[in-house]
């Protein structure tokens, strides 16, 4: 062949489309994860199920997808290899959302590593440029398009960006912003585009959630595995597994809801293997969703035994028995209506005369009505576990100075500890969230920091436990409570029996601590959790118990030291209210 004509052949090679093959191929073929994205470096195998999802991906007739997924499936290497496929094959304005910033700049990181890690992919996302002559950590530029990672906490930054390919990662942790859902916002920026690609994903938290609602309104598919024993296909469900909750070393065995067959775990991997995927919802036409556990992982830490074990550490906990069942069987948590009932609620014998033995700290909650003050006592082990101890109401107007006087002779009280010393309250939170009475609030709190603060409550289920706040009154400092939070942990403790209560408490203490519910809204199409006041009654005793709680975080938390100085008859020291100005004292 004569110079001229391979020139002539190597010039149109390079004219030559890439082969048109399946995403999962072209992923087995090409990418390689680095040591940072991966606990089994090289290049990337994919699973069965796997390969149906990343199918899908480049699929022209699908537009939307959504996975529902637990943890140890591997969807982010999916969408890592989604991406290279792209920027390789296809280029094109790509958008990845992720819940926070920090999340972005790290899946930043993990795809850059990749993409050196593969050497048919290295450089590519490397050689573009910005305005000031380079590409960004956040955005990445290359030719025919740009790969740019988004956070959905700052929905501002979607403005001015177009994406043909719009991906949102961990889904349920996005919250509605001012300007609308984020999900929303994703999909205008792909508008003019008519083969646009919207992939949503992410481990759901709540029954409705985005994940769970978005996955509702999908063709449904589920990925059934083939029994080694008639053959027939079913999903794995953690109702069919089969265990001795005495000796989980026995092994944990798979039911066959076909044939009833007991098939135990050693031939997961080859059912797993031989599985498909299958729609449940053909009705649906416009967006393909996928349902996956992690059950078919064939990760070491995804072993049947493993999860098993999970679930029975996490049972008797309400917040780790949301985690198992969020993380492990990617199921969204029963969250509508949820609340706690007179009957779950653990009694002791125990009063402000006969502190426990095991008590450490004491804090107390304040809450301000019209006509009184209401004062909750509530004492701390070394484990964190408390005990309210009692329920104490002052009468008066809140606004005359008597009430005041006589909170005060209430939280200045000391009580002989078993141990042999003496105990006071260590922190007391009052109620300063009235305008009307916040006046005489915090009047009653000046002064008297590091004991007593005024405190308010703020909304949003990502607030902080406590924070420092700005008060009208710039001598106060005002502690900002997430309210929503708290009245879940309060709950949630008294469920599990990490929060009793004193057989002393008045009659309508459990009725007011059961006071409020949570019940769920939609919003755009998206479940958002509220607490609500249940129909007749009050609920003065959660809020008392919310602001003791939220007092038990603004303490120094040494058990050991606390334990010792309780064994002594002398009091503890405490810190001096006045700190003397080094001016005054001639320093």
């Amino acid at each position: 062949m004569g110079t001229l004509e391979k020139l002539r052949r190597d010039a149109m090679e390079s004219l030559r489309p890439p082969p048109s093959i399946p995403l999962s191929e072209w992923i087995e073929s090409n990418v390689f994860l680095p040591q940072t994205a991966s606990a089994t470096p090289g290049k990337m195998r994919l699973w069965k199920f796997q390969e149906g999802i990343a199918d899908a991906f480049t699929d022209p007739g699908i537009s939307e997808i959504i996975v529902r997924k637990s943890a140890r499936v591997g969807f982010s290497q999916l969408l890592m290899g989604y991406i290279a496929h792209t920027v390789a094959t296809n280029p094109c304005p790509i958008l990845a959302t992720q819940p926070t910033q920090d999340d972005s700049r790290a899946f930043s990181v993990d795809i850059e590593a990749m993409f050196e890690a593969s050497p048919t992919l290295r450089g590519l996302i490397s050689d573009g440029a910005d305005d000031s002559g380079r590409s960004t950590l956040m955005r990445r530029l290359f030719g025919g398009g740009s790969l740019e990672f988004l956070s959905a906490s700052s929905p501002r930054a979607f403005r001015r960006k177009l994406g043909k390919v719009c991906i949102g990662d961990e889904i349920a942790a996005y919250e509605v912003s001012e300007e609308g859902s984020i999900l929303d916002l994703l999909r205008m920026r792909s508008q003019t585009y008519r083969d646009r690609k919207i992939i949503f994903g992410g481990t759901p938290i709540f029954k409705g959630d985005a994940v769970d609602s978005l996955y509702e309104d999908s063709d449904k598919r589920i990925f059934e595995v083939r029994c080694v024993e008639c053959h027939d296909f079913a999903e794995i469900e953690f109702k069919h597994l089969e265990f001795d909750p005495q000796d989980i070393d026995k092994g944990v065995n798979w039911i066959c809801p076909c044939c009833g067959s007991v098939v135990p775990e050693s031939r997961k991997a080859e059912m797993v293997a031989n599985g498909r995927w299958r729609v449940t919802n053909p009705e649906s036409k416009t967006r393909a969703g996928f349902k996956l556990n992690s059950l078919v992982s064939p990760h070491y830490n995804a072993r049947w035994q493993v999860i098993i074990s999970e679930f029975l550490k996490a049972k008797s906990d309400p917040a780790a028995l949301q985690a198992w069942t969020n993380l492990l069987l990617g199921e969204g948590w029963e969250q509508t209506g949820e609340g706690i009932t007179e009957s779950a609620l653990t009694l002791v014998q125990a009063n402000l005369e006969a502190i426990p033995g095991s008590t450490l700290y004491l804090t107390g909650g304040c809450d301000v009505q019209a006509d009184r003050l209401e004062l909750s006592t509530v004492a701390w082990d070394a484990e964190g576990r408390g005990t309210i101890l009692a329920h104490e109401t002052v009468w008066g107007d809140p606004l005359a100075n008597d009430v005041w006087v006589a909170l005060a002779d209430l939280i200045g009280r000391r009580f002989q500890h078993p141990r042999g010393g003496t105990i006071a309250y260590d922190k007391v939170l009052c109620d300063a969230g009235d305008g009307v009475r916040a006046a005489a609030i915090y009047s009653f709190c000046r002064g008297r920091a590091p004991l007593v603060f005024a405190s308010k409550g703020v909304s949003g289920w990502k607030q902080p436990p406590v924070t420092l706040g700005k008060a009208a009154d710039k001598t106060i400092r005002l502690q900002l409570l997430g309210v929503d939070g708290l009245k879940d942990r309060v709950h949630r403790m008294a469920t599990a029996g990490t929060l009793a209560f004193s057989d002393s408490l008045p009659p309508t203490y459990w009725e007011q601590l059961a006071g409020e519910e949570i019940r769920v809204k939609y919003s755009r199409g998206f479940a958002v959790r509220q607490w609500h006041q249940i129909t007749g009654r009050r609920s003065e005793a959660l809020d008392c118990a919310v602001m003791a709680l939220g007092a038990k975080h603004l303490l120094h938390w040494k058990p050991d030291r606390r334990a010792e100085e309780l064994s002594s008859a002398a009091a503890p020291r405490k810190a001096p209210a006045v700190i003397r100005s080094k001016w005054l004292s001639g320093g």
